[in-house]
Formats: C-alpha cells, structure tokens, sequence
C-alpha cells in the first residue's frame, strides 16, 4: 500500500509566529507549503484591507484548496499550511481534510499569551511596513476575539509549543 503524506497545520492567535514556523516545518520536513495570504493576495490583489473581507474572500478558496491537498497527499508528498485553524470548524475542515483521503495530520499549537503575540506584532510591524495598517492591537484584539483553543474532544493530534522552545 503507498504511503500517503501527512498534514500539517498550525493554530495560534495573530502574532503567535504560525507562517515563521510553516516555512520552517516544510523545510524540514521536505513538504508542500500552502500560504493561505499568498492565494488571497494572488487571486484577490488589493481587495482584502479588512478582517471583514478576510472573512468574505477566505472561504472562497477552500473547495479548491481541499482537493489540491489532498492530491497532494494522496502521491505522499507531506503538506504544511499556512492557512489558520484557530477555530472549532477550521479545525474540522482540516480534520476531514485529512481523513476522507486517509492521511494522517499533525496540528502545531502556538500557545503564546497576548503580551507575547503583541509583542511580536510590533516587531513584524518594523519588519514588514506594509503590514503595519493591519498589524495593530486593535485589530489583534478583534480577531483574538474568534480564537478557540483547541480541545482533546476534537480528535487531533496535537504538538504544543508555548513560546519557550
């Protein structure tokens, strides 16, 4: 029987460092990696200035995104995205994502405080300028007001990081 690759996915609030630790993990791992602000910005170039259009053009790449990823591990290629899992139903997308092609999955949760998120927000304000209108504490609070830790009862293979590794 082939072996099929393995999916892994990140969840953390904003600032918590999940495309930092992607691109390291595909490295590493020799995978695929999948940024979801790399679609959005791709296919949708300067319409998402909000968290409100996130939220509208987001779900708009799932169906296509869902069946490249499972191509991919289907030919066991592991896969590393990009994309937030930082609620109970994007958890379960990922889930199934993983489990009607038979893959096994690997969720990385970033567990960093506010204070340690917002600081690392600052410094990626610095960093990347043209993030800094989105990159705000307002927006951080907003958006962290969705965040959903996850849970055994989820069923996921969880590895957590707490900001100390």
């Amino acid at each position: 029987m082939k072996q099929l690759g393995t999916l892994y996915f990140l969840c953390g609030k904003m600032g918590a460092g999940k495309s930092t630790k992607s691109k390291q993990m595909a490295i590493d791992k020799d995978a695929v990696l999948l940024s979801e602000d790399e679609w959005l910005s791709s296919l949708y170039p300067n319409q998402i200035s909000s968290f409100e259009d996130y939220l509208k053009f987001s779900p708009q790449l799932k169906p296509l995104v869902k069946k490249l990823v499972q191509n991919i591990l289907s030919v066991g290629t592991d896969v590393v995205m990009d994309f937030p899992a930082n609620t109970q139903n994007l958890r379960k997308w990922f889930l199934d994502m993983a489990t009607e092609v038979n893959a096994s999955h690997q969720l990385i949760f970033l567990n960093l405080n506010n204070e340690q998120c917002l600081r690392q927000i600052a410094q990626r304000r610095n960093e990347q300028p043209e993030r800094a209108a989105f990159d705000t504490e307002t927006v951080f609070i907003h958006v962290t007001s969705f965040f959903e830790a996850p849970e055994a009862s989820e069923g996921l293979n969880i590895l957590e990081f707490s900001g100390k590794e």
